[in-house]
């Protein structure tokens, strides 16, 4: 099992990035897929969610900025960032799940190695 995300960087406040993240190994439309991300000096949290059937879930800090979507042909995941601000700083990783499409990090099964998102104000 492989989740690879790509796509961080450093950008502005008020720019775009879009994050990807492709699976392998495992079979992709049956899992719920999710973003997690962890700043500098603090835990874990929950950002978006996806289910199989495309039910989407967000965080409130990232509600009307940030869209998650899924295309089931690549087995990719990907995150939508736009509006992004210096707070948005963090690692950023995916995972997968059999189970739900909860906020909770313990449903997830598979984590990718997590990809750096840079803020600048």
């Amino acid at each position: 099992v492989q989740l690879q995300a790509s796509g961080g960087g450093l950008v502005q406040a008020g720019g775009s990035l879009r994050l990807s993240c492709a699976a392998s190994g495992f079979t992709f439309s049956h899992y719920a897929m999710a973003w997690f991300r962890q700043a500098p000096g603090k835990g874990r949290e929950f950002v978006a969610s996806i289910s199989w059937d495309r039910s989407t879930a967000y965080a409130d800090s990232v509600k009307g900025r940030f869209t998650i979507a899924r295309d089931n042909a690549k087995n990719t995941v990907y995150l939508q960032m736009d509006s992004l601000k210096p707070e948005d700083t963090s690692v950023y990783y995916c995972a997968a799940s059999s189970r739900s499409w909860s906020r909770l990090e313990s449903v997830y099964e598979y984590w990718g190695q997590g990809t750096q998102v840079t803020v600048s104000s």
